[in-house]
């Protein structure tokens, strides 16, 4: 009895092991499939307006810029083939009796010569934003960038009190720019 038993465990034992060695290995991986979207209608920012007040050469102005996606603009495509609409911004400066000092609008093509032939054909225009009253000048942060991308040509944009304009790219990274709003109390979002 005593050798059936051994016998017996001996031959589990050589199935167990058997059974364990003899697994078949798949080659197969798993993963998840990557649908692409199909391309929806023209994708458009929304309408904006941003007004404030600010001190500029001794004196009270209002500064108005309106962002309005415009159809009029030639459509821009990204890489997927999804299109988007392209942006006006209207700066208007007006002073204390209301009358208008400056009024001027902005598309893309008012910064070609900045962005280059890549930006002009893929990027819209996403932002202008007051930034600052500097001496002689009302400074402005103007961008040209990919749709829904990080990718942006960073532009500053300057008025001054004879009604002069300068654009350049902006080669100066804002790194203080939290600290500074912290310290004034402002909240410089913009358009």
């Amino acid at each position: 009895m005593k050798r059936v038993t051994i016998a017996l465990s001996v031959v589990v034992a050589a199935l167990l092991l058997g059974a364990c060695g003899n697994k078949k290995k798949s080659e197969d991986i798993i993963t998840q499939r990557v649908v692409t979207a199909a391309p929806q209608g023209p994708i458009r920012m929304p309408e904006n307006t941003d007004q404030r007040e600010v001190k500029w050469i001794g004196k009270t102005y209002q500064v108005t810029i309106h962002r309005q996606p415009a159809d009029t603009l030639s459509l821009v495509k990204d890489d997927t083939g999804q299109k988007y609409v392209d942006n006006i911004f209207t700066l208007t400066v007006s002073r204390q009796d209301g009358s208008v000092f400056f009024t001027r609008k902005f598309v893309k093509t008012d910064f070609a010569r900045l962005v280059g032939d890549d930006f002009r054909r893929t990027g819209i225009l996403e932002g202008f934003v007051f930034d600052k009253a500097n001496g002689d000048w009302l400074e402005f942060g103007a961008s040209v960038g990919r749709p829904q991308t990080d990718e942006y040509i960073p532009l500053v944009v300057r008025l001054s009190r004879m009604g002069d304009l300068d654009m350049k790219v902006d080669d100066q990274l804002d790194t203080n720019s939290d600290l500074h709003e912290n310290q004034n109390g402002a909240d410089d979002d913009g358009v």
